[in-house]
């Protein structure tokens, strides 16, 4: 008899608490060495039992037994039938709604009674809290909650749940999360609720230009306690009437600019039972409703690691500097406060000065569209208190740091009083690599700890000066995320703002969330819709959908394509750039489907190009690269509209795509194949983007080797084009050349940023020049979508089918390399590829997972079909013949 399905899910969820959908998607992984599922019968501990359904499917399979109602816990079972026989049952799995409609809810919205003041950045958080008498005990207990700001509740003194940065970032304008919390039992007696409430995004500063209010200008808190008692009834508390707050010991707490807190002016016990409120104030109950309240698809914010730092060191001038060894996005903890009131800052950079010291000028924000350079923030304080066993933890902040530098601290700190706390979205791992060149290795690490230092609840470009969600670096990057880590919630959940933040007309903004201050109200209103930007609305849910098989974000996310294409082909159809028009009064038949007009980032960040003037920037015509881009998603869009079945639409967007390829071509490509602009990336794209006729590539493809050669074999790509350049050239026979530039020394390069001591990867190309000093961000992961490369080329792991039901094992060694592997857990299961070149032979090892076939192709041109289980090739490499 085979084993039992495993790796049980809901929806994309390991724990699946609190949802709000009562026909949560199942997933299950089959048998091992199974070839193919032919039925499943699935059963809940209510009675419901599909029977046999004959269907081979068992990836977000519809649950469709007895809808439950809020707060009910359904457990489930799955069999299977597969050429191996019979399954027995799998152990149980659940998932458990939170409240699903606005009645469930009978706590009221509160206010601290006095609104923490001050300006934006210093503003305090408030302490609020509630005591109340359970008469019997509660064999165990939920708390649904959810703020206007970020809050902490904790019971009788303990913290309630392990999510940080809760409720999490959202267009608070249509969408704020609700957490439910599994408080456990608890015990009948006196017991007191205690909220910690801070601005968080909700009314903090945001983004580049640091606008506060961006959402309110007052922060709120909504908690509903559900006590379970043996005999089936139901306890419910919350906020409302009785409430009482005061501002404590936070004296400021802002995500960007930091945290203080004065420990002297901690109420000691405030958030346990029998502690003395009189003096306190009532909290405000107010009318927010309950509109808009969702769960995450996600999971949350956590504490995902601590690292013990490698050195604390002495400054000549009393201050210290404590270094992690890695970049991280998080918090610094601290057990060592000094005597009572020892006041300590701690300023938090990415790099050091020629002095030893923390530097954070190149995190300054200065832009064009800035009066002057604004803070780098990243400052928390602490004065002490001087109690045996306190500490600092800062929960309301983030930072993006290797080093912090401790002023004030009168003693020498040691590694063991200082923990870097590292905190991001805690996303399954999926997928790994190593290789020969342990360069390599570190560049690969240091990608990977880029995306980590980003994935904060939403998917930002940099953990420090923006912490913005750029569309544009979300849809270059998301491919490679989604084989290092599980993303699908994480960016189904960011893709639901990126639709609630479309303009009325189809423009899609450049972050979402977007802050009023960046959106279509505002002074840099212009700058959203830019192709390649926008364009994630159609590549974002495509990518979801050939990493897991995921339709439902197609079909969710539809309507704003459409919407987004719509704006496209009429801005292509109703408007010329001046300059086109001034060279060309009568517009060519083609250029109904040009897409010349509007702004654009166009490539952005090009080596050796920089923004100068930034007017004519705006002005410049990006025809070559916004027509490249309404090309490539309108095909896309026909895509999508075929595996949605709407076959009208799939043949309405081809001949769409056709028609703006045809322009494309008609005003960028002549007949010997030469290209306009001549650039490098204007070559990675149309050969990426299939834009040229397949008689032409070769033509294309040599040019961008005569390009890439006459740089000096450097890449001349900016931010767009440079996720294809690897891959494109090894598509088009070009694998030597692909290599060359992966191993260069010096910039523009990868490996510099490892040869530099960089630990993550840079926004600029010489994020840290040749004479050691920093410039911009050191830690954005766009550059590092090139670890798409080893994983698809140098491993050769490759999906053919959505969520890698069919995919493809071709190695291609090169570079030098002797060895490399890598390993995906698919939704299927774990994928491997690891080969080794001895005296001229590879050996080449393949893992199948149950469910799946791969096609394996060896370097010599060898093909074999390989079914679940582990495989062993041997292959001569070109290279070596």
């Amino acid at each position: 008899m085979p084993e039992a399905p495993d790796g049980l899910r809901v929806e994309h969820l390991d724990e699946p608490l609190g949802i709000r959908t009562t026909a949560p998607r199942l997933s299950w992984r089959l048998p091992d060495g199974a070839r193919e599922q032919r039925a499943y019968r699935l059963t809940s501990d209510d009675g419901w039992d599909t029977g046999w359904v004959e269907d081979s499917g068992h990836l977000l399979v519809p649950y469709a037994g007895p809808a439950p109602e809020s707060s009910q816990r359904v457990h489930w079972r799955v069999q299977v039938r597969t050429d191996l026989g019979e399954s027995p049952a799998s152990e149980p799995a659940w998932f458990e709604t939170g409240l699903l409609s606005a009645g469930d809810w009978s706590a009221d919205w509160i206010e601290p009674g006095s609104m923490p003041g001050g300006p934006a950045g210093e503003r305090p958080g408030a302490l609020l809290r509630r005591e109340f008498d359970v008469d019997r005990p509660a064999v165990f207990a939920r708390l649904h909650a959810t703020a206007q700001g970020l809050y902490e509740v904790f019971l009788d003194g303990t913290r309630i749940g392990d999510a940080e940065l809760t409720p999490g970032y959202t267009q608070y304008d249509q969408r704020l999360q609700v957490q439910t919390h599994d408080v456990g039992p608890v015990s009948a007696g006196r017991h007191v609720l205690a909220v910690v409430l801070a601005d968080g995004w909700f009314r903090g500063q945001t983004g580049v230009t640091r606008s506060a209010d961006q959402w309110g200008d007052r922060v709120a808190v909504l908690a509903q306690l559900h006590l379970a008692h043996d005999d089936g009834t139901v306890t419910v508390l919350g906020t409302g009437p009785g409430w009482r707050s005061a501002v404590g010991h936070i004296v400021a707490a802002d995500l960007i600019a930091g945290e203080r807190w004065d420990l002297l002016a901690l109420p000691r016990g405030w958030d346990a039972p029998g502690s003395d409120d009189a003096g306190w104030e009532p909290v405000q109950v107010v009318e927010h409703g309950f509109a808009g309240l969702v769960d995450s698809p996600a999971p949350p914010v956590r504490r995902v690691a601590e690292l013990v730092p490698v050195s604390v060191t002495r400054l000549p001038g009393g201050a210290q500097v404590v270094d992690l060894g890695q970049n991280v996005n998080g918090w610094l903890r601290l057990t060592d406060l000094g005597p009572a009131g020892t006041e300590l800052t701690l300023t938090h950079g990415e790099w050091l000065a020629p002095d030893g010291d923390v530097t954070v000028e190149h995190l300054r924000p200065d832009l064009p569209f800035l009066p002057h350079p604004l803070p780098a923030g990243q400052v928390d304080a602490v004065v002490s208190a001087g109690v045996p066993g306190e500490l600092f933890e800062p929960r309301r902040t983030t930072h993006g740091f290797r080093y912090v530098r401790v002023e004030g601290h009168p003693h020498d700190l040691t590694p063991d009083d200082v923990r870097g706390v590292v905190v991001h979205t805690d996303l399954r791992r999926t997928g790994w690599f190593r290789s020969s060149d342990a360069r390599l290795d570190r560049f690969h690490e240091a990608a990977v700890w880029s995306f980590r230092g980003n994935a904060c609840d939403v998917p930002t470009d940099c953990p420090h000066r923006e912490r913005h969600g750029w569309t544009g670096d979300w849809q270059l990057y998301v491919p490679t995320a989604a084989f290092l880590y599980d993303v699908a919630g994480f960016s189904t959940k960011w893709l639901r703002d990126v639709v609630a933040d479309q303009w009325p007309d189809g423009t899609v903004a450049n972050v979402s969330p977007c802050p009023r201050g960046e959106g279509r109200d505002s002074p840099v209103s212009f700058l959203n819709g830019s192709a390649g930007w926008g364009d994630a609305v159609v590549i974002v849910p495509w990518e979801l959908y050939r990493a897991y098989g995921d339709t439902g974000v197609l079909e969710e996310t539809w309507p704003a394509m459409v919407r987004w294409l719509d704006r496209t082909g009429r801005t292509a159809r109703e408007q010329r750039h001046p300059a086109r028009a001034a060279r060309r009064p009568e517009p060519a038949p083609h250029e109904r489907w040009l897409w010349d007009t509007g702004f654009h980032w166009g490539e952005w960040l090009v080596p050796g190009e920089e923004v100068g003037d930034f007017g004519a920037f705006v002005a410049s015509d990006e025809g070559d690269v916004a027509t490249a881009y309404y090309a490539h998603s309108a095909s896309l869009m026909a895509r999508i509209a075929a595996v949605l079945g709407r076959d009208d639409d799939a043949a309405r967007y081809a001949e769409l795509a056709g028609n703006a390829r045809a322009a494309w071509q008609a005003e960028y490509l002549d007949a010997d194949g030469r290209l306009t602009p001549d650039t490098q990336a204007n070559h990675v794209r149309a050969l990426a983007f299939d834009l040229v006729p397949e008689e032409l590539r070769p033509a294309v493809a040599e040019r961008l080797v005569e390009l890439v050669r006459k740089a000096g074999t450097r890449l001349g790509t900016g931010f767009l084009a440079t996720p294809s350049l690897l891959p494109v050239l090894a598509d088009t026979g070009h694998l030597d050349v692909a290599y060359e530039l992966l191993m260069q020394d010096g910039e523009p390069g990868w490996l510099v940023m490892v040869d530099r001591g960089s630990t993550t990867v840079w926004e600029h190309w010489n994020g840290v020049d040749a004479d050691g000093v920093p410039h911009e961000s050191l830690n954005h992961y766009s550059k590092g979508a090139v670890i798409s490369f080893l994983h698809r080329s140098t491993a050769g792991i490759e999906p053919l089918e959505p969520a890698y039901r069919r995919f493809r094992v071709r190695p291609r060694p090169g570079g030098g390399l002797t060895s490399a592997e890598a390993a995906h857990e698919s939704p299927y299961g774990r994928i491997g590829s690891a080969w080794r070149i001895d005296d001229g032979v590879l050996s080449l090892t393949v893992e199948v997972p149950a469910g799946t076939e791969a096609e394996v192709v060896l370097p010599d041109g060898t093909t074999a079909t390989a079914g679940p289980g582990r495989h062993e090739f041997t292959s001569t490499p070109e290279e070596t013949r």
